[in-house]
């Protein structure tokens, strides 16, 4: 069953940033990743939105996400990106929750 990958992203150094995002949408591919949305200006119908970027990211199954996660590759790219960005990243699965 598919999961997502959602990502909550404030950049701070834009520039540094795209070395961040080139390794990590790599690694998030090489893991079946798929992206759904990556990029800005979310607009907010309701609520609070703090992130002016988010992207989320289809993976086959949650043992896919988490064989991304905890890649080497990605491990690599999360080094380069926690000094660039304010980052939040949630797995969601579509399903779990739904009474009918």
């Amino acid at each position: 069953m598919p999961i997502y990958l959602v990502t909550q992203v404030k950049v701070l150094d834009p520039e540094k940033y795209k070395n961040y995002s080139q390794h990590g949408s790599s690694a998030a591919e090489q893991y079946g990743g798929k992206f759904l949305v990556e990029g800005g200006a979310p607009e907010i119908v309701e609520g609070k939105w703090d992130y002016p970027r988010m992207a989320i990211v289809e993976f086959p199954d949650r043992e896919s996400a988490l064989a991304f996660y905890n890649s080497p590759e990605y491990q690599a790219a999360k080094v380069i990106r926690q000094t660039l960005a304010d980052f939040n990243m949630v797995l969601v699965d579509p399903k779990s929750g739904i009474q009918r």
